[in-house]
């Protein structure tokens, strides 16, 4: 049926949510007809804090009443501040920031920085992955948003992602044992042009639906990277500032990479991402003649953003509640699996979680239809989720509420789920000859 709403609209969507929405505080959004929905998925997976924080609207207005926007020349206190803040909560050697708009330039930036510093242009992604639709990174993006564009950037090549419910290379069962980077390493050791730069990962794959890889894999990836003289660039956009129960994702195996994305959990809402690397590389690219020059590199107004979203991170212990929030969320889950046959595996770590739906927990054929219809029932019951679908054997439910939820919220997501699980399967059941 046609939406209205599309007339002036470049559709980038098969469809947009059929409400519009006229507001929106916590983790809650607010319809123009007066209805109420949780948002589990912090809007893009972006309001850390939640819809509007308080901090967030006084950090904006502070800039309104000083600057928002300079040349990409000039600094300001916050530009100055933010990166100051961001080098002292990494380890050493990371100590270099660039101040960007999206996850897309800051990998972006990450990539040009790998070729740059090591005169090579070969790129390693995993399977599943997401870092961004422009450029570069959509070459290093097996997720989704590839067909019908020509062709890549040449020397983009991919490692089976670590997804143990429907293993890439049919060797493992529930439990990745990394086989796959070594078998990925040495088809990649076949196709490359003797180039390889740098490979780039999730800490958790999220768009390709809720991936966590085992522990030491990171440990792993590092090893067979460094030996070939490639860097290691984690893609912190949806992982980063707490969501997964550590500041940061690569924190979870103890590596420390050669050059990190951030994006999303940093703006609280507001377009704002970095790019962040070591003194070495920084200086390497400097005088090498590193440019990357946009109309909003540096500003100040989402600067000052960052700062807030820093401090409320801190001071309600955010990462900590994160972790706790996202226990209880999983256990939830659990208790939900065991009660409908369709949910075939719950993954996660911190508060981004996912269920995958299946046709039986045998052959694991994916419920398609059965998760679009508990989508629609969850939205008319005021739940809002995103299904993630990265081919077509995966049918994903993706759940990133922001830091600030509280378990009373996390028991209504449940109850909501349940309830539509149950009337979408009553649904289909009656539809079948």
């Amino acid at each position: 049926m046609h939406d209205e709403r599309e007339r002036y609209l470049i559709r980038y969507v098969p469809s947009f949510a059929p409400m519009t929405i006229a507001r929106a505080e916590g983790a809650w959004v607010v319809t123009t007809d007066g209805q109420r929905i949780l948002d589990f998925t912090s809007g893009q997976i972006c309001s850390t804090l939640g819809h509007n924080h308080p901090r967030i609207v006084a950090a904006i207005r502070g800039s309104l009443d000083s600057v928002m926007h300079l040349n990409s020349w000039m600094l300001s206190e916050p530009v100055l501040a933010l990166a100051e803040r961001l080098a002292h909560l990494f380890p050493p050697p990371l100590r270099r920031v660039m101040l960007l708009n999206t996850g897309s330039e800051a990998n972006e930036v990450a990539f040009k920085l790998a070729k740059l510093h090591t005169g090579r242009w070969e790129m390693v992604g995993l399977t599943r992955s997401f870092h961004g639709l422009i450029g570069g990174t959509s070459a290093l993006t097996f997720s989704m948003g590839r067909a019908g564009y020509g062709p890549m950037v040449p020397g983009a090549f991919a490692l089976p992602a670590p997804y143990a419910y429907r293993c890439p290379i049919r060797h493992c069962t529930g439990q990745c044992d990394c086989t796959c980077l070594d078998v990925g390493f040495d088809l990649i050791d076949q196709q490359s042009a003797g180039s390889l730069a740098a490979v780039v990962a999730e800490p958790v794959l999220s768009t390709g639906g809720i991936i966590v890889p085992p522990d030491g894999y990171f440990r792993r990836l590092r090893a067979l990277a460094s030996a070939r003289g490639m860097l290691l660039i984690m893609d912190e956009a949806q992982t980063g500032f707490g969501r997964l129960g550590t500041m940061f994702g690569f924190e979870h195996d103890g590596v420390i990479p050669d050059v990190v994305a951030l994006s999303k959990t940093l703006g609280g809402g507001i377009p704002l991402a970095a790019t962040v690397t070591s003194d070495e590389i920084e200086a390497d690219c400097a005088a090498k003649g590193f440019v990357h020059v946009t109309s909003h590199v540096s500003d100040p107004l989402p600067a000052a953003v960052g700062l807030a979203v820093l401090d409320v991170i801190e001071e309600e212990r955010l990462v900590e509640q994160a972790r706790r929030r996202g226990d209880y969320l999983l256990a939830r889950l659990c208790e939900l699996q065991e009660r409908h046959e369709p949910i075939g595996d719950v993954r996660g770590r911190g508060l981004l979680v996912g269920i995958e739906l299946v046709e039986d927990r045998v052959t694991k054929a994916p419920a398609n239809r059965l998760g679009a219809a508990v989508t629609a029932e969850s939205l008319r019951r005021g739940l809002s989720m995103n299904i993630v679908r990265a081919g077509a054997n995966a049918n994903c439910f993706r759940m990133a509420p922001p830091l600030s939820i509280s378990e009373s919220e996390i028991d209504f997501a449940i109850d909501v789920l349940d309830a539509s699980l149950r009337a979408a399967l009553d649904t289909l059941a009656s539809q079948k000859p």
